[in-house]
């Protein structure tokens, strides 16, 4: 089957030749902050284009090329015949893949991406971000990114970071692969659910799919129960293999939404160990949000440093002398480039990892102090990249 690949982010910015990818805020190297500006002469007809990504990084053109569509790929499970009478699942929508090109929405509603199946908690944030919208469950994170590039969709809603099991790597890799913008978060409580087939009560579960880090957010209650352990590529695609086996033995964790659409009971509503468990998900778009200064406002932006005793308070530094508030911080070792040779008077070379920064912080591109703390922080960095400014979300 042909795919597209990606090659990894390679960062050749130098300190002496900084090229600092603000221009989608109109943010240059004096500090001013200029109009944003939409190209639309970037557009072309979606029928017949191909993403094209360099090894030096992001996207860089669109160029015509046919596509094959694999109609054939499935997920090929091995299930018992189904028992007894239960919902139709061949009416729900089949997942997107990285390689399938379909007919674009009319436009009449907001499509928005996800990855997963429906009842997943991405579709469930995604819902609460464009209440009605049409969702597009999708194989994995690649897809989902490439299905708003590719115009198939107009968003896609992509888990960010937990409050108990920590970020979501993969997608912060994912943002500088590709050259999408933050258009928005959303801040969801999270509420596990016990589920089984009708008629069946939870001490007659013996094993139990869930994906493992819903597992790691239920580890003490699964304990108290003492069924195995199954992963699963979602908690909603979980729920689905449940109600397909017709296993009366077997149980999933997932959404009351899964239970809802695939016909499962709830033998156990909040089985995670911790009440306050959030998930914050981003919202992203082709477009970047022209920001604001009527509300609270979040950027988040990534940058690499230059080599140096103390260069990282420095960094940071820029934004405490001006009162901004940092909300995130994540390191992330450069793939293309991960160690790092430096001198040392003492013993000789050493090698050390050579990071990417990761930072939110809450003010708007409009105001002049984030302006300017990102036109001081020019001075210390090799590479800086807004990936987007967008409205703060409340749980």
């Amino acid at each position: 089957m042909a795919t597209l690949k990606l090659h990894p982010f390679q960062d050749s910015a130098r300190a002496s030749s900084l090229s600092v990818a603000t221009s989608d805020y109109g943010f240059g190297s004096t500090g001013n902050f200029l109009s944003l500006r939409h190209d639309y002469t970037r557009l072309r007809k979606w029928e017949s284009c191909r993403v094209v990504v360099s090894a030096q990084g992001p996207i860089t053109s669109v160029e015509n090329e046919k596509h094959a569509v694999d109609s054939s790929k499935t997920i090929n499970r091995t299930l018992e015949e189904p028992k007894g009478s239960r919902k139709d699942l061949s009416i729900l929508p089949k997942p997107l893949s990285a390689t399938d090109l379909h007919s674009p929405n009319d436009g009449s509603k907001v499509r928005v991406a996800y990855q997963g199946s429906p009842g997943s908690y991405c579709e469930i944030a995604a819902m609460k971000a464009y209440p009605k919208c049409e969702t597009v469950p999708c194989d994995d994170f690649e897809a989902a990114f490439k299905a708003v590039e590719l115009w198939l969709v107009e968003k896609a809603v992509l888990p960010i970071e937990n409050s108990v099991g920590g970020s979501n790597h993969r997608n912060y890799d994912l943002l500088l692969r590709h050259r999408l913008h933050i258009a928005g978060e959303v801040q969801l409580q999270v509420n596990h659910c016990l589920l089984g087939l009708q008629g069946v009560r939870k001490e007659e579960l013996k094993n139990v799919l869930s994906h493992p880090h819903a597992f790691d957010q239920c580890e003490m209650t699964l304990s108290a129960f003492g069924v195995m352990r199954i992963n699963s590529e979602d908690t909603a695609t979980a729920a689905q293999i449940v109600a397909s086996s017709g296993k009366r033995d077997t149980g999933a964790i997932a959404s009351a939404r899964a239970a809802e659409i695939y016909g499962l009971n709830i033998l156990a509503e909040n089985v995670q160990d911790n009440d306050n468990n959030i998930t914050r998900f981003l919202i992203l778009a082709r477009e970047p949000v022209i920001p604001g200064t009527d509300k609270l406002y979040k950027t988040s932006i990534v940058f690499t440093l230059e080599e140096g005793p103390g260069v990282l308070f420095k960094a940071l530094a820029v934004f405490a002398l001006r009162e901004i508030n940092l909300t995130k911080i994540e390191s992330r070792p450069q793939k293309q480039r991960p160690l790092r040779v430096v001198d040392d008077s003492n013993e000789g070379r050493a090698k050390y990892f050579d990071y990417l920064f990761y930072i939110d912080f809450e003010a708007s591109m409009m105001e002049p102090r984030a302006q300017s703390a990102m036109a001081h922080l020019q001075e210390f960095a090799r590479f800086l990249r807004v990936l987007g400014c967008y409205p703060v979300d409340k749980v």
